[in-house]
């Protein structure tokens, strides 16, 4: 039997850690805001709850061959069992008394679905684009010779699996044990049919290759700079149907430009660490701009700001700096 790698071993507990720094820490909006001891204890459950997913949609893509849209459609379906039945956010019209909840969701709230669009798109595409999109490809660039290749053994998969599901369940009991809204049976299977749906689209790419495109892709600090763009664009737009309608337009151009320049043979995990960066840093940024949750003084939300921003930058240059063939 061969020895784990710890060059993949520290990957996969690099990337365990980030995605719930990505999921739940950069923006600063809870009431552990710039308490170190606080976000640390956090990750007992975050980590299972966001990093076990990342590992796990991370393996299963690299095992089977699949490319980036794969992914974010296997992300987009956690996003949805997360948001739908995990946590059920998206068909609360109150959540952990957070008091401008209403405000985001009644100009987009749909009667007869029980959500509003506004929190919907948010919820899904936060956890695929930031949850866990990003969090894979800045890891996957720290090191692009292994950025191809599984990182876990079977045991490892079982464990991540094993991890999540404790944390879910943690989750799912305190929100029904604590909120008053709960989705509905017919809620929970809509978001259930949705995640197969989402699966099933992810497991349909394994076979189309990829068509080559004539030409040179952008320098990383330009892609950086666009995911940069796109990221403070998408997060800046207001709770309402335009809004809704601007969040899914960047989504598809954004998409449809990166699937174009990624097309060119020139285009390596550098790139999409880089956008990946762009995008966490524009994140990092609407954080100075939100309002915590609970009593945090203004220097440790700053601080807290300020490291996370940093560290975003870091982590780009770090990506674009490994050089590697994939």
């Amino acid at each position: 039997m061969t020895k784990p790698d710890p060059r993949r071993l520290a990957l996969a507990a690099a990337l365990l850690v980030l995605a719930p720094m990505c999921a739940e820490y950069v923006t600063g909006y809870d009431d552990s805001t710039g308490d170190p001891l606080a976000l640390a204890a956090g990750l007992l459950i975050f980590g299972p709850l966001y990093g076990a997913p990342a590992l796990l949609i991370r393996e299963t893509a690299r095992r089977l061959g699949l490319g980036w849209p794969a992914i974010l459609a296997l992300a987009a379906a956690f996003g949805v069992l997360q948001a739908g039945v995990v946590d059920q956010s998206m068909f609360s019209e109150g959540y952990r008394d957070i008091p401008y909840w209403e405000e985001m969701v009644r100009p987009t709230y749909v009667e007869p679905l029980g959500l509003a669009a506004h929190t919907t798109v948010s919820f899904v595409a936060g956890h695929a684009i930031w949850s866990f999109g990003v969090p894979i490809a800045l890891t996957e660039g720290l090191n692009p010779r292994l950025s191809r290749t599984p990182w876990l053994r079977a045991p490892g998969l079982v464990a991540a699996a094993a991890c999540y599901l404790a944390a879910a369940a943690l989750v799912l009991r305190d929100h029904l044990r604590t909120e008053d809204d709960h989705a509905s049976a017919a809620q929970i299977g809509g978001s259930l049919a949705a995640v197969a749906l989402l699966v099933l689209f992810a497991l349909s790419r394994r076979s189309r290759d990829r068509a080559v495109r004539d030409g040179v892709p952008p320098r990383p600090i330009a892609v950086a700079a666009g995911g940069l763009l796109a990221g403070l664009v998408f997060d800046f737009l207001p709770s309402t149907w335009a809004g809704v309608a601007a969040g899914l337009t960047v989504i598809a151009l954004c998409g449809a430009v990166v699937a174009r320049l990624a097309r060119s043979p020139g285009w390596t995990v550098r790139h999409a660490a880089a956008l990946a960066a762009g995008a966490l840093a524009a994140r990092a940024a609407v954080g100075f701009f939100a309002v915590p949750l609970g009593e945090v003084a203004p220097v440790a939300k700053y601080a807290h700001n300020v490291a996370f921003l940093a560290g975003a930058v870091l982590l780009g240059v770090l990506a674009a700096r490994r050089r590697g063939t994939a």
